[in-house]
């Protein structure tokens, strides 16, 4: 358990790791281009090691160094495993790595832990089973674990019925080049998240492939090819620079990210402009940004469906404000590490907070004179997110714990030691 304590006027400065979402696209063009690769400022994960020990189990060599990743890379050739590739609760790697499989020459089976085996997959099997794959959810429910009898990828057009998860779009994006001929793809009703498949393509370009994007079809037409071995630099990551940004404005404070740069491949970078929004000053810093927080913070109505995993961090600024805050199009959030939907408004009630959870929003009302919010233990649910906004809680509110507090390993490992740089 981590109690938090609370402090005022916070002025800091605070790098964070590599971007988790950079790094593991890079991590998959890299296997799967011909030669030598070097990833420059990866994050050293749990998500991130189960990538890499997955890619290693398909032939693919990683020599972690402390500041860059050696990659090398088999051109496209994946090697089948000698046992179940384990991903724990690493739903990107889930849905990027069954990809990767189908292109082997074998049988994998891939897997979980018991909350990735109840997070759906369906919509990303159905897409590679118009590609030729054979792959099947062993327990027929459209979760892992799953089973693939790979033979490669015909390629031509596939169809993928829904894109509530962005991680379906791209795992198919990065595998594309490999088919036997150029692979097209239609992607039906709204792409959420789509920042990351803005992402996946700009890392996919870096390395050597452009795809041909009909946005007003949601259509997809990758070129036949091969990526090329290449050094790549992964800038710092954006939704675990929202905590410090949050904390600068809670408090009142300044805080400084150097290392999150202006713009950003990520998508969850434009989290500083809802904070503005909300009364914050945005100022650049060298090649990062300062976030001063105000005397008084306000509520913002916002669609967050292109940045969901920085809802937890703004349900916590937004218990913060004056006045209403809607926070709109998040049903996808159900799916995640946890329902985090359903857990944010939970556990924000636990300290006071006057929070309505909708099917796809959460409406929270701000700070009451009357009825001032008053510390908790917080569950985590095992949810990195989850531990991480309600540390930002803790700073404004008194007597906040947090439970279960080491699941930051899962994309911030040394998550705490940073955060107390904020005490001075």
């Amino acid at each position: 358990m981590k109690e938090i304590r609370p402090v005022r006027k916070i002025k800091a400065e605070v790098t964070v790791p590599g971007s988790k979402s950079i790094t593991q696209r890079a991590l998959i063009a890299a296997a799967l281009a011909d030669g030598e690769s070097i990833l420059h400022g990866p994050l050293e994960s749990e998500d991130t090691r189960y990538t890499a020990d997955a890619l290693e189990q398909m032939g693919v060599t990683v020599d972690k160094l402390i500041d860059r990743w050696i990659v090398r890379g088999n051109g496209g050739q994946i090697a089948t495993p000698d046992k179940e590739i384990f991903l724990g609760n690493n739903g990107t790697a889930t849905r990027f790595l069954t990809s990767v499989a189908s292109l082997g020459a074998g049988t994998f089976r891939i897997s979980g832990d018991e909350r990735m085996a109840e997070r759906p997959i369906l919509p990303l099997v159905q897409a590679l089973e118009g590609w030729g794959v054979d792959i099947v959810s062993i327990r027929k429910n459209g979760c892992p674990p799953l089973l693939i009898k790979a033979h490669g990828l015909s390629g031509g057009k596939t169809i993928l019925p829904e894109g509530k998860s962005s991680q379906y779009l791209s795992s198919l994006l990065l595998v594309g080049p490999y088919a036997r001929q150029q692979a097209e793809l239609d992607v039906e009703g709204e792409i959420l998240s789509l920042p990351y498949v803005i992402m996946t393509l700009a890392v996919m370009e870096s390395f050597g492939i452009k795809v041909e994007v009909n946005e007003a079809l949601n259509s997809y037409k990758i070129p036949r090819g091969t990526y090329g071995a290449k050094e790549y630099a992964i800038e710092g990551d954006a939704s675990n620079a929202s905590y410090f940004y949050a904390a600068a404005a809670v408090t009142g404070g300044e805080v400084t990210v150097p290392n999150v740069p202006v713009p950003s491949l990520q998508g969850d970078a434009a989290f500083v402009a809802l904070l503005a929004r909300m009364g914050c000053q945005i100022n650049k810093t060298g090649d990062g940004l300062t976030v001063s927080g105000p005397e008084e913070l306000r509520g913002i109505t916002i669609d967050m469906g292109d940045m969901p995993d920085v809802v937890p961090t703004l349900a916590v600024v937004a218990s913060q404000a004056k006045g209403r805050t809607t926070i709109k199009n998040i049903a996808h959030l159900r799916i995640k590490e946890c329902d985090r939907l359903h857990v944010m408004a939970v556990e924000l009630a636990k300290m006071g907070a006057r929070v309505q959870e909708l099917d796809d929003a959460l409406i929270i009302e701000g700070k009451d004179p009357e009825a001032s919010m008053h510390g908790a233990e917080i569950s985590t649910y095992n949810d990195h997110r989850i531990a991480m906004s309600f540390a930002v809680a803790g700073l404004a509110v008194p007597g906040v714990k947090v439970l279960g507090e080491e699941c930051v390993a899962k994309s911030f490992p040394d998550f705490w030691e940073r955060f107390q740089l904020l005490y001075g």
